[in-house]
């Protein structure tokens, strides 16, 4: 057998190679990564972020992995077959004191045995392991031949594609694409893999730690129960409400109508002292009340966090399933929580 055969052998299997580092590393790599590569001016991260940022793309590139891988073992059979099982035969035909079918038939069985055995691990044991261990690098490695294969393959990705919709929604089964998304179990897992990989400080694994504690955490868990809060109610007379805010330590007392649970508003001092000082007497406090955002008990603290900043304001009352304000929770809260978590009672 010629060079031309094993050359040509070897860079089926190497195009195999490509096309599963590939798909492993852009479902494997951090969006983020490649995101602050592209921001310094990175040219392979620049044409590889459309593709791990939207799920369409990234449903496109692991499209042309599988046509590519399919096409390269399909090819390398063929082409095995044809050059290496046919050269076989006549020297199994006579070691072996074979017919000539007899000799074809195990000819052509041992170039698949063999064929299959280098394919799988040099053209997808190993990459994958690569691509695993080193997303970010083997993804920009392959990002260019990717985006060359997407246009030679593009018709054919369209019509398989096409075809796969089509026949899921015939059988009412949701249409999906590949997304980067985890479960809190699913994160709690990575970070145990880089904390035992050596890849997290002690002080970047505690605080990691938090965070996902943090994002299990509701605004229940976080809020300051109205028992433990300085209220005010709004028909106190003004010298009690003078009194009362000068002992307390807090720039913002929330204000209730009879009972506790029935909160009307938020009153801050500044806004009540300036009013004193402009009027020069008492003041009606309903007249100072301002409103305060509500969320529900169940809110998570996440949504929390975003609520709070998109409604700029830094505490919220937290009501119960029947619409009672059973507490307070602040943005302060939530940080404390970060940076110095505790035990709180369920």
């Amino acid at each position: 057998m010629s060079l031309t055969v094993w050359v040509g052998i070897a860079a089926l299997i190497l195009a195999t190679a490509l096309y599963v580092a590939a798909e492993f590393a852009a479902v494997g790599v951090r969006r983020s990564r490649v995101r602050r590569l592209a921001e310094d001016g990175n040219a392979l991260a620049r044409r590889l972020l459309p593709f791990v940022e939207q799920p369409a793309g990234l449903d496109q590139y692991v499209a042309v992995s599988q046509v590519g891988i399919t096409l390269s073992s399909l090819i390398l059979g063929a082409f095995g077959q044809a050059t290496i099982a046919v050269a076989l035969a006549p020297r199994l035909a006579g070691a072996a004191a074979f017919d000539a079918a007899t000799a074809a038939y195990w000819a052509a069985l041992i170039v698949l045995i063999g064929l299959t055995a280098a394919q799988v691990i040099l053209g997808e044991l190993v990459p994958k392991s690569l691509a695993l261990q080193y997303p970010t690098g083997v993804a920009l490695a392959t990002v260019l031949p990717m985006r060359w294969s997407l246009r030679v393959f593009r018709p054919l990705i369209w019509l398989l594609n096409g075809s796969a919709t089509g026949l899921l929604r015939l059988l009412r089964v949701p249409v999906s694409t590949h997304r980067h998304l985890h479960s809190p179990d699913e994160i709690a897992l990575m970070i145990a893999e880089s904390r035992d990989g050596g890849l997290l400080e002690p002080d970047e694994l505690q605080r990691l730690q938090r965070a996902l504690r943090l994002s299990l955490r509701t605004a229940r868990d976080l809020m300051v129960p109205l028992d433990r809060l300085t209220m005010v109610e709004v028909d106190t007379p003004w010298p009690d409400v003078v009194r009362l805010v000068a002992a307390s330590p807090f720039s913002r007392l929330p204000v209730h109508r009879g009972d506790r649970t029935s909160v009307i508003g938020m009153l801050r001092v500044k806004d009540l002292v300036g009013r004193f000082v402009r009027e020069g007497g008492a003041v009606a406090l309903e007249r100072l009340v301002r409103p305060v955002l509500r969320v529900t008990h169940e809110l998570p603290a996440d949504a929390l966090i975003a609520l709070l900043r998109e409604r700029r304001t830094h505490q919220a009352a937290v009501i119960d399933a029947a619409g009672a304000v059973i507490g307070f929770v602040s943005i302060q809260d939530v940080i404390g929580e970060f940076l110095a978590p505790r035990e709180r009672a369920s």
